[in-house]
């Protein structure tokens, strides 16, 4: 009998396993970001480009999503973790070779392949093993993950070596230490026939989830599509106010995700529309103050607003979580909660092409970034009106 065969890891081991590989795909996803200005220069795109390659990330997820998000409650959680984890460190490998613009794209696509087909199986993995644990472990990783990512890459890119190639080879190191982690780690849910049949697009909620579904939309579009924006031209418009070093246009991401979840730990015990409700608010207030920092070319205002649209994002989606999942069956955690993320990785990337070809052809960074921060408020509205016409109608 193998190893893998006689050990088993607990429950406990196997929840911060999986915790750990979200981090790691999303720390993945946001470790090019401060790489961007550095391939400009290199290979002489423009902003636009740099929101494509961006968004191609997106698509990519949302075709896996729609695709792979229902096939680990057929074959099991575990097999499609380990080929998800497999293709990310093709997609890493890729970006070491990368020397132009179509080796990106390339790259971001398989990222993006493997990212949709791991999301809604580690995710719902998590929810097998713990459900309230699992809950708040879905809240607080992507917030992790994605200031980690920007954080590390641009430190690597400051103090040490092959600025391009460093952050991906060790997190194709990471990757490969939870590949084997994958390998010791239980089943968690019975697999069950029809995994062909699952790979056939389709957009199906229970009965029991539809209307709540609908309120959490607006939500979770809005905060997703803050984090786009601030992912793809966060550290251009840093540098834009000032001249500031690599590591500084880093924190942009790493600012963004360290206050999304410190409200997701600070909320984790508060019921589901006090927690939307916070996050509503953070996110409106926060981009007020993005305006103004703009308009005044105000660095350490920025940085508050960037910081109450971290606020914002964790009290989102981590309300829109606690909405949703505690109305799923096991079966259903799985598709539900990938199409969930469809949602939002529409939001995250959608929004952030047109900002691009806004500012190559509209007016500029600055410009657009007070034109996106208005077009988010409105967007807040939207949800908080939602929220406010749901809780009138389940209370009358």
């Amino acid at each position: 009998m193998s190893i893998a065969g006689r050990v088993r890891l607990p429950p406990t081991v196997s929840l911060v396993l999986l915790a750990s590989i979200l981090v790691s795909f999303l720390a993945a996803s946001a470790a090019p970001t401060p790489l961007y200005g550095i391939y400009q220069e290199r290979w002489h795109f423009s902003p636009v480009t740099t929101t494509l390659v961006f968004a191609v990330y997106a698509l990519a997820v949302l075709a896996s999503l729609l695709t792979f998000g229902r096939l680990s409650d057929h074959v099991g959680r575990r097999p499609v973790l380990a080929v998800a984890i497999a293709v990310q460190i093709l997609s890493l490998v890729v970006f070491v070779l990368a020397n132009g613009v179509p080796a990106l794209l390339t790259a971001r696509l398989v990222q993006g392949l493997a990212a949709g087909a791991a999301t809604g199986a580690v995710g719902a993995a998590m929810l097998d093993i713990d459900r309230a644990r699992g809950t708040l472990a879905n809240s607080i990783a992507p917030g992790l993950g994605t200031g980690s990512g920007a954080l590390l890459s641009a430190l690597l890119i400051r103090y040490l070596p092959a600025p391009t190639r460093l952050v991906y080879v060790v997190l194709i190191v990471v990757l490969l230490i939870q590949a084997v982690g994958v390998a010791l780690m239980p089943e968690t849910v019975t697999p069950m026939a029809g995994a062909r049949q699952s790979l056939r697009p389709e957009v199906r909620l229970p009965r029991s989830v539809r209307g709540p579904v609908l309120v959490v939309v607006p939500v979770l579009f809005a905060v997703w599509a803050l984090a786009g924006f601030f992912g793809a031209l966060g550290p251009a418009l840093v540098r834009s106010l000032m001249d500031t070093s690599i590591v500084v246009a880093g924190l942009v991401l790493f600012v963004f995700a360290l206050f999304g979840s410190v409200a997701v730990l600070v909320l984790r015990n508060t019921a589901a529309r006090t927690v939307i409700l916070t996050g509503i608010v953070a996110l409106i207030l926060g981009m007020v103050v993005t305006v103004v920092s703009v308009m005044a070319q105000s660095v350490p205002g920025f940085f508050v607003g960037l910081a109450l649209g971290g606020v914002g994002f964790g009290g989102g989606f981590q309300g829109s979580l606690k909405t949703i999942m505690p109305l799923v069956e096991a079966h259903e955690r799985a598709s539900v909660l990938s199409l969930l993320y469809v949602v939002c990785y529409v939001g995250f990337g959608l929004p952030t092409v047109i900002a691009g070809f806004l500012v190559v052809y509209a007016g500029g960074l600055p410009q657009t970034a007070d034109e996106y921060s208005v077009a988010v408020i409105l967007l807040a509205l939207v949800a908080l009106f939602g929220v406010r016409r749901a809780t009138r109608a389940a209370s009358g």
